[in-house]
């Protein structure tokens, strides 16, 4: 989700004075079954395979949390309008510390940074299980331990988006990032799913507690790896350098798009705020856990089959059709006439997502200079982060005006025209294809 407001493409993109090193061409991926994950990476390099374990284990333990806090605000308020309030708490923080964290992360070690980090989540979980356990539960705790969630995640993002490039061989990078993708994924259908029985019957506590625990597993694997420290050419973070990240990412038209369509897609194509509204009129927290499931089914049926992408050259085009076609499943899930077809269109949708997500992982890891990756990891983390963020508050906001059904399919529509209007206004991105010699297209045209 944890998926802005960007600048629109002409906004002084062409006076960008970047000093770009030319691209060399990707390597050759590793041959593969092409319906088939490649589990080389995991063979071949014991720092990915010590960041797989702990990351699919922690984002375990974050999934069985975001779904027990929206679940938690609306048992409080019964006000879907509150959900996407408490999301949107998120935001600030986000947005103030994102670019910071990217800029220390091409500074600094950047196991360190997600290590401080980790602790800092581990502290925000366990507030939530004091609160939870207490006779009245307290509102404004939600509010504050996802804002300074948030905050601290914007800090752990960047350094870890950035260390996978470096702990695996270039030519394992597709790889990876798909590797990494089904770690994900595989925590995003578990845990929603059980979440809503643990819920039940043991309460918000217990919930809250396993994601304590998730941390402390994550702390482990991150001390038995090596340092990973910043590139020689590293300079110190600051202001400027925050700058210059800005500046190469608006000089390239294929990473804004990327950015852009990211952002369209959350804010209108998955409308998680009104899970909890839903589920009430369905069945209960059990329920709940489904709704959460059923987009996470979907993107782990692509990562555990996603061969074929490491071998796709047409990157930009795959995230464009595939985020419109995540807009389209979105509208047949406000028609949906009952939960079985409801639970369907989300599988698609977020299959769907998670094509654009390792194709724009790939763009990402690929053709960034590793003494910007921290930077532009930043930029990233605003953008499909602050995306779900703000589509929260959208839907809760519509739903509020016009009601349920309303606000999904409009959502849908909304994603739609959305990327296709961007895939017209930067054609970079439509363009892009992997192993090119030609440098990036310049957003300015």
């Amino acid at each position: 989700r944890s998926d802005g407001f960007p600048p629109r493409s002409g906004g002084g993109c062409a006076s960008a004075k970047v000093r770009e090193p030319p691209l060399t061409p990707e390597p050759a991926p590793r041959p593969q079954r092409f319906w088939h994950v490649d589990l080389g990476p995991l063979r071949r390099s014991r720092q990915f395979r010590l960041i797989f374990l702990g990351q699919a284990v922690s984002l375990t333990g974050s999934m069985l949390t975001s779904v027990a806090m929206p679940f938690q605000a609306y048992q409080l308020t019964h006000s879907s309008l509150v959900v996407g309030l408490v999301s949107f708490a998120e935001l600030l923080p986000l947005l103030a510390v994102a670019f910071v964290g990217g800029a220390l992360a091409d500074t600094v070690d950047r196991r360190l940074m997600v290590m401080l980090s980790t602790v800092g989540l581990a502290l925000c979980s366990a507030a939530l299980v004091v609160n939870s356990v207490l006779g009245h539960p307290q509102l404004w705790v939600l509010f504050v331990a996802a804002a300074a969630s948030a905050g601290l995640g914007a800090l752990e993002r960047p350094s870890l988006d950035a260390m996978i490039p470096r702990v695996v061989e270039s030519a394992d990078i597709a790889a990876a990032t798909a590797l990494d993708s089904l770690g994900t994924t595989l925590g995003q259908v578990a845990a929603p799913a059980v979440a809503g029985g643990l819920i039940a019957l043991a309460g918000l506590g217990t919930v809250y507690s396993l994601d304590v625990v998730s941390f402390v597993v994550t702390l482990f694997a991150l001390l038995l790896m090596e340092p990973v420290p910043p590139a020689p050419d590293a300079g110190r973070a600051s202001l400027a350098s925050i700058v210059e990240g800005l500046r190469y990412a608006l000089s390239r038209q294929d990473l804004l798009g990327t950015y852009l369509v990211d952002m369209a897609a959350m804010v209108f194509g998955m409308p998680q705020a009104l899970f909890p509204q839903l589920a009430t009129r369905l069945g209960g927290p059990a329920v709940l856990g489904l709704l959460y499931a059923a987009p996470a089914l979907g993107s782990l049926l692509v990562s555990a089959t996603s061969g074929w992408m490491t071998r796709s050259s047409r990157r930009g085009r795959a995230i464009v059709l595939a985020a419109a076609s995540g807009g389209l499943a979105i509208i047949a899930f406000g028609f949906a006439p009952d939960l079985w077809v409801a639970l369907l269109a989300l599988v698609v949708a977020g299959g769907f997502d998670m094509v654009s997500g390792i194709m724009r992982s790939t763009i990402w890891n690929t053709t960034i200079p590793d003494s910007l990756r921290g930077r532009l990891a930043g930029i990233e983390l605003v953008s499909f982060s602050s995306g779900p963020v703000l589509g929260d508050l959208e839907a809760g906001v519509v739903d509020s005006i016009a009601g349920l059904q309303f606000s999904i399919i409009s959502g849908g529509v909304a994603c739609v025209v959305a990327t296709l209007a961007l895939s017209a206004l930067l054609p970079g991105l439509w363009r892009s294809r992997a192993n090119s010699r030609e440098a990036p297209t310049r957003a300015g045209g």
